[in-house]
Formats: structure tokens, sequence, C-alpha cells
């Protein structure tokens, strides 16, 4: 496929979305409150307000108010639509929020002997989640390290990446090489007769923080498809699959629906919108924005849709093991880091700057 015809292909099909969208939405602006109509969604919305459908910085700016199903938003819902870097209308800069906590709690620059530094494991390639291209290495980096000199904590950590994710479970975490591991997804543990193995091994053998950060999982089929209009997840039995290789498979088997489909495990996020595109899986399964930027890439908008009666709503936490003598005290120090975070509003200025400089990086590619 030639360049010229990929963006005139993604040209027209943001074209025909366009037209498609009611034109009432188009009032709908970034940096404004928005009262919810009859037949918005999450997704309609922020097309409306910043040409994407991707509404996971709507859903950061409105979680206290949107439930498990994002795209079930009660009619007259007032929902705050941030600006286009992220920041909240009337409220101050992402960067003067965070340029007052780190004023008001300079970290330490000696370190206790006796309290070794924390040892943090991420992967790259991840972004905006975790990235060594993006500034602190992406926003779970620098939510770890920033509330271990949080709410009260000063503790000293270093900071590696590896890609390789198999081994952080596996190996580096189990024997110690590590101390916490950052950005995973912990199933429903009341459930643990659900699920694989896989799961369940991190019920039984690892400890977690509280909610680090709450990703939209959407689910995408082709459009005009049986499984695009799929109202419950129950729809969804003998349909095949698509989730990348090594991804969690928690959603399904809390579902109890897992040993009903069939799984097709392709590497990138765009090769299982491709494997929709062309048949050879029937649903899609991913966050929203490798979702939505599989999408933008492959310029398939029209194609391939998100089926928002499924959208759900899973937390990425801190990990580590049972066996590290220090664990417990670790997720104690980043769970009151965290907790101050939120409540500060710098969690929030974090998040929403390190999504902002991975879409800014995605528009120079």
């Amino acid at each position: 496929m030639s360049l010229a015809f990929t963006q005139a292909r993604k040209l027209a099909a943001v074209c025909a979305v366009a037209m498609s969208v009611p034109g009432a939405l188009w009032a709908q602006e970034a940096c404004t409150t928005y009262e919810v109509q009859v037949g918005d969604t999450l997704g309609t919305i922020a097309f409306a307000a910043y040409g994407t459908y991707d509404y996971q910085a709507i859903f950061n700016a409105n979680r206290n108010i949107v439930g498990s199903n994002p795209n079930d938003v009660e009619v007259g819902t007032l929902l705050t639509l941030p600006c286009d870097d992220g920041a909240l209308a009337e409220g101050e800069s992402l960067e003067a929020i965070i340029e007052q906590q780190q004023a008001a709690n300079p970290r330490r620059i000696t370190s206790n002997g006796y309290e070794p530094p924390v040892k943090l494991l991420a992967g790259s390639n991840y972004g905006p989640f975790s990235d060594e291209n993006m500034t602190g290495g992406g926003f779970l980096p620098v939510l770890a390290q920033t509330a271990l000199s949080r709410g009260g904590n000063q503790r000293e950590n270093s900071l590696a990446f590896v890609n390789d994710w198999g081994s952080h479970l596996d190996v580096l975490l189990p024997t110690g090489a590590f101390d916490i591991g950052l950005g995973w997804y912990m199933p429903d543990c009341s459930k643990l007769d659900q699920l694989s193995d896989g799961m369940a091994r991190r019920c039984n053998e690892f400890l977690s923080s509280v909610p680090v950060y709450e990703p939209v999982v959407a689910y995408y089929a082709r459009a005009g498809s049986e499984w695009a209009g799929a109202t419950s997840f129950e729809d969804l039995r003998g349909a095949r699959v698509c989730r990348m290789d090594g991804y969690f498979t928690h959603d399904f088997e809390e579902e109890g629906i897992a040993n009903d489909i069939t799984w097709v495990r392709p590497t990138l996020p765009s090769e299982c919108i491709e494997a929709v595109l062309f048949g050879n899986a029937d649903v899609a399964g991913m966050e929203l924005q490798s979702g939505t930027e599989a999408i933008t890439k492959l310029g398939v908008a029209e194609e391939v849709i998100e089926i928002p009666s499924l959208a759900k709503v899973l937390a990425l936490t801190f990990i580590t093991h049972k066996s590290n003598p220090f664990g417990r005290q670790y997720i104690v120090l980043l769970n009151r880091g965290l907790n101050e975070m939120r409540q500060t509003g710098e969690w929030y200025a974090v998040v929403s700057s390190a999504l902002t400089e991975h879409n800014q990086m995605l528009l120079s590619q």
C-alpha cells in the first residue's frame, strides 16, 4: 500500500466519520463542561471535542462520576472536557502543579545504608505507560518514583527497563533481582476458580498496590458484523478473540466465557485490528489508546469500530513478589504516596502530561 494511498484513505475515513456524528455534537469543545445528551458515548464526545475516538483523557478527568462501563453515562451528566494539553479548564497548568509538589517535597540526596534503594522494574516500548524515549520513562516510572517521596516517604530508588516482560514475573521479581514491577493488571482474586493458571498465579504469588491507573479496555469488531452489535460478553461465546501475546485474559475469565472463545495471539495491536479487518478474528480487545492508535495508523475507522456496550475499566498496579522480605513495606510506601498524589492533583498532572507527550510523539511520526 503506497503512502499516498494510505494518507488518502485516512482522510476519507476521518471525513466519513465526521459526517456520521450528529451535528449537535460539534458544539462540544475541549476545555469546557459538557452535559451528556441522548445517544452520546464518550467516544462520540471525544471525537466532537478532539477529533479522536480515544476518550481515555475524558475518563481520567471524570473518573469519580463514570462507572465501570465508561460508555454508559447517564443523560444530563456534566463532564469536564480537558484542554488540548490535558489541563483542566480554569485550573493550574500541569507543569505548575508538578513544580509546586516538587518544591514542597524535595528529594533526599543521601541514602541510609539500612534502607537500600527500592529497585523498580519496567518494560519499554509501552508508551505512554513506560517507554525509555519519554520524559521520565513514561508515567508509570514517574508515578512510582514520585510516590516514594510523597506521603511522608523519603526512599531512594533505582529504575531499570527490561523488555522481556515474561522474565519480570518468572525470574526478576521472584528472585529479588528487583523489588517492584511497574504496570501489571491484577484480576479479581475472589474469582480464583475462574482464572487461568497464569492469572491465578498473580493472586497466589504477588502483592499489589492500590490502582495506579485505570485504562479503558475496548473491544473492536468489523462494522456490520454480528459481533459489532454485542450487548454483553455472553454475545461473544464462540468468537475468535484477538489479544496480543502475553497480555492479560482475566476480563474474559471473570465473565465466565474464556473456555468458549478461540484466542488469536499476534504481537502488535495493529495486527489484532488487521485480523478483525481481514476476517481472521471476530473481536479484538486491548487498551483504548492502543486500539485507537492502531485504527488511526491503518486508516480503518469506518471498517473496524468499538463495541460500546463492552468497554471495561481495568486497574494497572505496582506489584512485588510475596517472597520479598520488604515487599509489603514497599507497597505501603507506594500506596501512601499515590494517595497523596491523587489528593493534590499531582497524579492527574503526571498522567496527563505523559499522555500529551505521547500523542505529540505519534503526530510527529
